[in-house]
């Protein structure tokens, strides 16, 4: 079962097409770009990749897909995802969200809310790994906050949209985490240190900006804001855990158990209700772990059938460079993202090519890993039909065309990123 031709032909990309066509014009006809399940869209491209090349038959095809799923990088990668869900639904339910939230609130100086608001929602994303997590416990304060200022309740929701969006691609145990370093096969702790030198400073100019704009404008949040420092404590464990290097494994594993043990001292989580709480959690992973699976059934097949190797073949002619070849999966990436609207299926749909890519070129795994989860994470962050953006604007009761203007960071940590890729001096070491 070989590639009937070296280089691949146009149609061999025929089932990632075929997504595309299905995801977006649905989307674009119904005015919702997630009234197509993106699931199913993924499952007429598999039986639209199953159909093609002769060559093979069937029983052929499924052993390739087969080999696909079972590549250890996918294994690894969906088990992740499972105890990524356990965490964070034992997390929550011992009130680790609320706790952290009401934490940070509490020492925010009343001048610096807005940009109070940004650095929390970073700290909470980059805690619990998740945009969505932080959109949804951050923007009814947002709001509230707004509501007690003269501050534009665009402003404020964009701050926390932005804040989101920094840990979202941080975070130890964020989905796109997890992705880009297995498809790219690095350590988490060296994907982390390189992302960090590049968004800060995107981030230190956002919080200036947000200063800037809402210099002037003051609140006190009313109400109490009771947080309890124990139950913090799982998030601080994870985060130390992954970042001196512990396995993502141990990490996600003992983080669920202090969680698990902090409700059930504190009686936020009943002993009857633990593995309730826990496969909660676990079955919001459902659908990423999923859409993974599928993803690696069909890129099994596209590259069987020649289409991954046309799209190096086409991206190699414009690449001369280790610098050439961080643009193109950088491009890649950014392109995938605003036509799936999830950068976790981006990163998972391109993330075998950027390793093509970076092989080929001497870029370092951790750099291409870095490359992939930032440039999804701009187009997540600032296209108005993403998961983020429309949860967002739901919870403010604005449109997402009112948010985009203040979408400081996603844009600054694009910038950044290309400064990084331009004029970084080149280490063959790294």
């Amino acid at each position: 079962m070989e590639n009937k031709n070296e280089k691949g032909r146009l149609s061999d990309l025929l089932p990632i097409g075929v997504f595309l066509i299905l995801f977006l014009g649905f989307g674009i006809i119904a005015g919702d770009f997630y009234a197509m399940p993106a699931i199913v869209a993924f499952l007429v491209a598999l039986i639209f990749a199953m159909l093609q090349n002769r060559k093979n038959s069937f029983d052929d095809k499924i052993n390739i897909m087969a080999k696909g799923v079972g590549d250890s990088n996918i294994v690894t990668m969906c088990l992740i995802f499972l105890c990524a869900g356990a965490f964070s639904g034992s997390v929550s339910a011992a009130g680790g969200v609320e706790s952290t939230v009401n934490l940070g609130l509490s020492v925010i100086p009343p001048q610096f809310v807005v940009p109070g608001l940004f650095i929390i929602a970073c700290f909470i994303s980059l805690s619990m790994g998740t945009s969505m997590g932080t959109i949804a416990a951050l923007v009814p304060i947002a709001v509230g906050i707004s509501g007690k200022t003269d501050i534009n309740v665009a402003i404020c929701t964009g701050a926390v949209l932005s804040g989101a969006m920094f840990g979202d691609k941080l975070s130890m145990i964020s989905d796109t985490t997890i992705a880009a370093v297995k498809t790219q096969g690095c350590k988490m702790k060296d994907k982390f240190k390189e992302n960090f030198l590049i968004v800060i400073p995107a981030a230190i100019i956002s919080i200036f900006l947000f200063y800037i704009l809402t210099k002037g404008g003051e609140c006190k949040v009313e109400g109490d804001l009771p947080y309890n420092l124990f139950q913090v404590i799982p998030y601080i464990l994870v985060l130390v855990g992954a970042l001196i290097g512990l396995n993502v494994f141990i990490v996600l594993i003992g983080g669920t158990v202090v969680s698990v043990i902090v409700g059930l001292s504190l009686g936020t989580i009943k002993p009857l209700g633990i593995f309730s709480d826990i496969g909660g959690g676990v079955t919001g992973m459902y659908d990423i772990t999923v859409i993974s699976v599928i993803v690696a059934c069909i890129l099994a097949l596209v590259r069987e059938n020649g289409g991954i190797a046309y799209i190096l073949d086409k991206i190699k002619r414009l690449i001369r460079s280790e610098r050439g070849a961080e643009l193109g999966i950088s491009g890649l990436a950014l392109l995938v993202d605003c036509c799936t609207a999830n950068n976790t299926v981006a990163i998972v749909m391109s993330g075998p090519i950027a390793k093509e890519i970076s092989e080929e070129f001497g870029v370092s795994p951790r750099r291409s890993a870095s490359l992939l989860d930032i440039f999804s994470s701009v187009g997540q962050g600032i296209i108005p039909y993403g998961a983020q953006m429309l949860s967002a604007a739901t919870l403010a009761g604005i449109s997402p065309i009112n948010i985009m203007p203040y979408l400081y960071y996603p844009i600054l940590m694009a910038l950044s990123a290309i400064c990084f890729i331009l004029f970084r001096r080149r280490n063959k070491s790294v």
